[in-house]
């Protein structure tokens, strides 16, 4: 039997997996009608948001669709893009689609306590999870059966397709989630001294439906496409190599393997005696050495080097490094985020001076971890195919990692419900302490991204200079230097035009506010509603009018480079472009996660509480660390993934053409 087969079943067994969790978390009841009627404002808004979004996507995709058939001469590249973008749409789409669902059923479950409340949100995450390694192994395994099998550069289409969704699922849903949340909190909390989630503040519905289309649509999008890409460029390296053996068909069973190793590790995840974070380590740490133990048995059945498993290994254990760095730098109470709430008795300056701080800190020792999964990766198999094998033993932990990151919007969305819709007290604490939880497990999943999406990009380095003839790079070279510098410079212009559109449509979200609060009579005392759509409407339209701009950069950047300075050029820009967006990206997640961690330390009671002098520092604080950590950060991933696969995509065009060289 064709190994694809058994590569094949297992994305189907996830696929069937991510079903049965879907149905399981729909059978739950939803509570009262109040209740569902938040929900279901929620779910309207998160679902007009990507039906609108996708008509941008179509209209750049046709586009590109278009330039790949005339430079391919045939439609085989653009079967594999098209397949790319819809399973990642589809990712995206599905598990948005669930936790908009799961999060009233999750509110109502925290009535039977905290472990029943967690069950139902790990449940509803894990479809986001299993959905994302089902449909990246199903894509590629039927594209490598009928497709591609005498020309596996094809394959890159596939990767593109899921780095061009996932640039639009994060820019937009990051400028989304981002100016909705600054513009409630710069009004509600500060201004008018409203606590979460109070449904006086007519920007609550819309910061509730940000936090499904970026951390649980933009996020499944953008692991998902490090997924993809990743297992594309390990085969793109493995057949550059000369071979299709073991070589080839090894990457595509560890992926297999981590698949069964996720299921498996989802029988840990139990919050016994309510404790939430023990059961998601648990997790995690059962995931990864579950999938470790399939990997070994793999590499010996297949007679494989176990130099080559020494590879794997190191991808495995760096992605339990990165969580741990980024839960020392980011979680509750950490001595990093205690630093950063005592300079908040200091004022606002001082808070974020202290944040920034802590956030350029954070980014040593994950540079460190990952050079060294590089040595070790390539030193044991003297060969790049071990960088492309540690990428795929990080990535292979993808459904364990999304359906622990998509827990955190789900369990944030609950809290809200329960405070908008009055529920006890009771009900109210436990939803609190599961958002708490889910606040620091995003951060950490975050860092896990932006670590696989520097291990991926260098795999995707090593697949351009293979496709363009390029065994060294002369850094001495002024064409090549050129490169390095502009490389260097791309995630600092396509980030500020995150920071900025964050900005316009965040004070347009104060405005409106502002406005409602005045205009609207008995707002204040509970005796009007808010206009929650216009506030909704507000976000998606400035979010889906900011990404262009920045999505052209992505995409244009690399073209123009190729074209004028040639491939030499661009390898050097892919060289400055990794690294320097690799610690930006660490730089702006941790140091905005931190703050944010530091304003809740203070909200349970610590230096004053809810409406102190530090209190209202920290809002301030947490203020610039939202687009830092949600929108600016997160998105440098998926920015990286475009610029390199479409460098390799066009390699043949560069190879024969550049103006000066």
């Amino acid at each position: 039997m064709s190994f694809y087969m058994y590569t094949l079943a297992a994305g189907i067994l996830a696929l069937l997996f991510s079903a049965w969790a879907a149905m399981s978390t729909l059978k739950k009841p939803e509570g009262t009608e109040k209740m569902k009627e938040i929900s279901l404002a929620i779910r309207a808004g998160s679902k007009a948001y990507l039906n609108r979004q996708l008509k941008t996507i179509v209209i750049f995709g046709v586009i590109l669709a278009i330039i790949f058939f005339f430079l391919h001469n045939g439609p085989q590249l653009d079967l594999a893009f098209a397949t790319g973008a819809i399973a990642s749409y589809l990712t995206a789409y599905i598990g948005m689609n669930v936790s908009v669902r799961a999060n009233v059923r999750t509110a109502k479950s925290a009535e039977k306590g905290a472990e029943q409340a967690f069950r139902t949100a790990i449940i509803g995450g894990s479809v986001t999870g299993f959905s994302a390694v089902g449909f990246g192994l199903i894509g590629i395994s039927l594209l490598l059966m009928y497709l591609t099998i005498s020309n596996v550069a094809i394959l890159i289409g596939f990767g593109f397709g899921a780095s061009l969704i996932s640039l639009f699922a994060r820019v937009g849903g990051g400028i989304y989630t981002k100016a909705a949340d600054v513009g409630a909190d710069l009004v509600g909390k500060t201004e008018l001294g409203l606590p979460e989630d109070d449904p006086r503040n007519p920007a609550v519905i819309a910061d509730n439906v940000g936090d499904n289309v970026g951390d649980c649509a933009g996020m499944g999008a953008d692991v998902f496409e490090s997924y993809a890409v990743t297992l594309v460029a390990a085969l793109l390296i493995a057949a550059g190599i000369g071979t299709t053996g073991h070589l080839f068909s090894y990457p595509l069973l560890l992926a297999a393997a981590g698949i069964v190793g996720s299921l498996l590790a989802m029988l840990f995840m139990r919050a016994r005696k309510g404790n939430a974070i023990r059961a998601l380590y648990a997790g995690i740490l059962a995931s990864v050495v579950i999938t470790a133990i399939f990997d070994l048995i793999l590499t010996i059945v297949m007679k494989m080097p176990f130099n080559d498993y020494i590879a794997v290994l190191s991808g495995l254990v760096l992605a339990i490094l990165i969580f741990w760095i980024t839960d020392y730098f980011t979680g509750n109470e950490s001595k990093p985020v205690v630093k950063i709430a005592t300079a908040a008795k200091g004022g606002a300056g001082t808070n974020v001076i202290m944040g920034l701080a802590v956030g350029l800190r954070s980014t040593w020792l994950p540079v460190i971890v990952v050079v060294a999964a590089i040595l070790i990766s390539f030193g044991v198999t003297q060969s790049v195919y071990g960088i492309g094998i540690a990428a795929v033993g990080m990535l292979s932990l993808t459904a364990t990692i999304l359906t622990i990151d998509s827990f955190g919007p789900i369990t944030d969305n609950a809290g809200g419900i329960a405070e908008m819709s009055g529920l006890p007290h009771s009900i109210r604490k436990i939803t609190d302490k599961l958002d708490a939880i889910g606040n620091t497990t995003k951060a950490t999943t975050k860092g896990y991204a932006i670590g696989g999406a520097a291990l991926s990009a260098t795999a995707l380095f090593v697949a351009f200079a293979q496709a363009v003839g390029l065994p060294t790079l002369n850094a001495l070279s002024p064409l090549v230097t050129a490169g390095i510098f502009i490389g260097a410079l791309l995630p600092f212009v396509f980030s500020s035009f995150l920071m900025e559109a964050v900005g316009h449509a965040a004070n347009m979200m104060v405005e409106e506010v502002r406005r409602q609060v005045k205009s609207i009579k008995g707002l204040m005392q509970g005796k009007a509603k808010p206009d929650y759509a216009r506030a909704v409407d507000i976000a998606t339209v400035n979010a889906l009018k900011s990404l262009v701009v920045p999505e052209l950069v992505a995409i244009l950047t690399p073209i123009l480079v190729g074209l004028v300075l040639g491939k030499a050029a661009l390898g050097g820009l892919l060289v400055g472009m990794i690294p320097a967006s690799f610690v930006l990206a660490l730089f702006m997640a941790n140091a905005g996660g931190a703050m944010d961690n530091a304003k809740k330390y203070i909200e349970v009671g610590n230096f004053g509480g809810k409406g102190s002098d530090a209190h209202k520092a920290a809002v301030v604080g947490d203020t610039l660390g939202d687009p830092l950590k949600d929108t600016a950060g997160p998105s440098l991933n998926s920015m990286i993934k475009v610029v390199s696969t479409i460098s390799i995509l066009l390699a043949p065009i560069f190879v024969t053409f550049s103006i000066l060289h």
